[in-house]
């Protein structure tokens, strides 16, 4: 098992930084998961720690021991794809038993590690069948169960799930944390999607444009967001981020006026505008202490409860509600003044 750090790590492209001085450390047995929006940088950095691409400047080290000039087929790290990367040619059997052959295992050997691998993965009974005769689910297993027999000190995996439809992803995500817990090892997952982020990492680490935003467990990252980008990303739907200016102590929301409380008046202070942060959840709780009215610009019916999408501040914002509304209906809206949060509107920090 192994600990992975980056020490102050760039990566440029064509004079381009694409990740710029990441300094992060991954702790042995951990679940780390970078995510980001498409082109953050997330991956480029996931193939950095693998050796499959060049760093620019840092360090990284993998069980204390820096890695930078190692092969990556010398890291002991095991690699799992977003394409799955089988041979169409092999059975099941002969792709996991693929990278132990390349190590000029006993048959033997293989034997015993390709079985076990596939017993935890439930592909005993699919061995002996090709890629093309499996599920997209079953391919991502047999990946898993490449990277599995050779027992690496680390898993990096790189949106392994986002070829899957929505029901298998569910699943499968059980089945890699489960696998996780069972392998007691290392793992590094990259993912765009927020909601494999929040359900699978022990901690999640939010990347922006090269650069690590906010690192912590997934409920401490969702509560207390250190900015508008990391408050913006997680959470679905997404935070709402309404502009209010302050009168006298006051905040404005489409006319109507909630008094700041003292904590609050110090956060604050001396300031004209603020955006509230408001998670489209918060309108729908039994504990309102202020209320405004809006007009319905359009709604979606999720099963269980109802997206409504409003004007506030003549922004467009969203609440979870359990009724459906009309177009340019006039509502009436609340939440828990406590329960918001404030973003300076230059620096888009936290407040």
């Amino acid at each position: 098992m192994a600990e992975v750090q980056l020490k102050n790590t760039v990566k440029i492209y064509d004079k381009k930084v694409i990740i710029d001085n990441v300094s992060l450390t991954v702790k042995d047995k951990e679940f780390l998961v970078l995510v980001g929006s498409s082109g953050c940088g997330k991956s480029t950095l996931l193939r950095m720690i693998a050796g499959l691409e060049d760093i620019t400047k840092g360090e990284i080290y993998i069980d204390g021991k820096c890695v930078n000039n190692i092969h990556p087929k010398d890291r002991d790290i095991a690699f799992v794809f977003q394409n799955y990367a089988l041979y169409p040619h092999m059975s099941v059997y002969e792709n996991m038993a693929f990278p132990l052959k390349m190590r000029k295992m006993s048959k033997k050997d293989i034997d015993e590690k390709v079985k076990e691998a596939a017993q935890i993965l439930n592909l005993t009974e699919l061995l002996d069948r090709k890629p093309k005769q499996l599920s997209g689910g079953q391919r991502q297993r047999v990946a898993l169960g490449r990277a599995i027999v050779r027992k690496p000190k680390v898993f990096l995996m790189d949106e392994p799930l986002s070829n899957l439809d929505a029901k298998l992803r569910v699943q499968m995500r059980s089945e890699i944390k489960k696998l996780h817990k069972k392998l007691e090892t290392t793992f590094i997952y990259v993912t765009h999607d927020q909601t494999e982020a929040l359900t699978m990492g022990d901690r999640i680490a939010v990347i922006d444009e090269g650069v690590i935003q906010q690192i912590g467990a997934p409920v401490e990252v969702y509560n207390n967001p250190v900015n508008k980008f990391v408050g913006g990303f997680l959470g679905s739907p997404s935070m709402n981020f309404i502009p209010s200016e302050i009168i006298e102590g006051k905040i404005s929301v489409n006319g109507a006026f909630f008094e700041l409380d003292d904590e609050q008046k110090q956060k604050i202070a001396q300031r004209k505008n603020v955006l509230l942060g408001i998670r489209p959840e918060m309108f729908n709780c039994t504990n309102s202490n202020f209320e405004f009215t809006a007009p319905v610009e359009i709604s979606e019916i999720l099963g269980s409860s109802v997206l409504v999408y409003f004007r506030a501040n003549e922004t467009s914002s969203s609440a979870l509600l359990n009724i459906d509304y009309k177009f340019d209906e006039q509502i009436k809206l609340g939440f828990n003044t406590k329960q918001i949060m404030f973003f300076d509107t230059d620096t888009l920090l936290r407040i």
